[in-house]
């Protein structure tokens, strides 16, 4: 038998968009996904429904970031987020950058001041170069009226925390890169459940930064 073909970053995009939507990443038209592959960069149009997009309306761009295919539907604009995903490729040599909306990543935003941070969670052990006793740490950029002006001070975060795989925006979500489109997607679900872990751990009264076990109280037990 023959080596079976992977699917192309069109059909990738489109796969995973409607992936993203269904866990609530991308929903009113926000968020999405860019893949960088053979010298191409792929990335869905702005403002369009997510779960919805075929193939023939993704652009594909170079790595200078000019435009070499546009949509065949008409009236579609290129991605509000091009300069974000073009961060990542340019500085991290990403091939794949997710950009979410996702409660959890905006929430988490609110619980920190200038970076998330979290430690002794399994999950961790998910994103690259991290393990278990390692402390996570996320920067935090501040939103804008406009997208694409964030690109200056996600560059900076980007360069002044070398480990971290991701950017947080205040009140707005995340942008997430990976090697590749498989790195990237893993490195995704790590951090929304790592989002969603540091959001529930305050409701109950305890910091996902720090790794103090809980008291017999807090779980229902009782001390002798």
């Amino acid at each position: 038998m023959g080596q079976e073909l992977s699917p192309s970053p069109r059909a990738l995009i489109v796969e995973l968009c409607r992936h993203f939507y269904a866990q609530g990443w991308v929903s009113g038209t926000g968020g999405g996904i860019s893949i960088r592959q053979d010298g191409r960069v792929y990335m869905a149009p702005s403002g369009v429904q997510k779960e919805r997009i075929a193939e023939a309306d993704l652009y594909v761009l170079d790595e200078a970031g000019a435009v070499l295919e546009t949509p065949s539907t008409a009236g579609l604009a290129p991605s509000a987020c091009s300069p974000l995903f073009f961060n990542a490729f340019r500085l991290r040599d990403a091939g794949a950058v997710i950009h979410s909306h996702a409660m959890e990543a905006m929430l988490a935003t609110l619980l920190f001041r200038d970076s998330f941070e979290c430690t002794q969670l399994e999950m961790i052990k998910g994103i690259a170069g991290h393990g278990y006793h390692d402390r996570l740490i996320v920067p935090i950029i501040e939103n804008t009226a406009h997208e694409c002006d964030l690109a200056d001070s996600m560059a900076e975060a980007i360069k002044a925390h070398p480990r971290s795989h991701a950017v947080l925006v205040r009140r707005h979500g995340v942008y997430i890169w990976g090697k590749d489109w498989v790195q990237a997607k893993t490195h995704a679900e790590c951090y929304h459940y790592l989002f969603d872990a540091a959001v529930r751990m305050h409701q109950l009264g305890m910091h996902a930064a720090e790794a103090d076990k809980p008291s017999l109280e807090a779980v229902g037990g009782t001390r002798r």
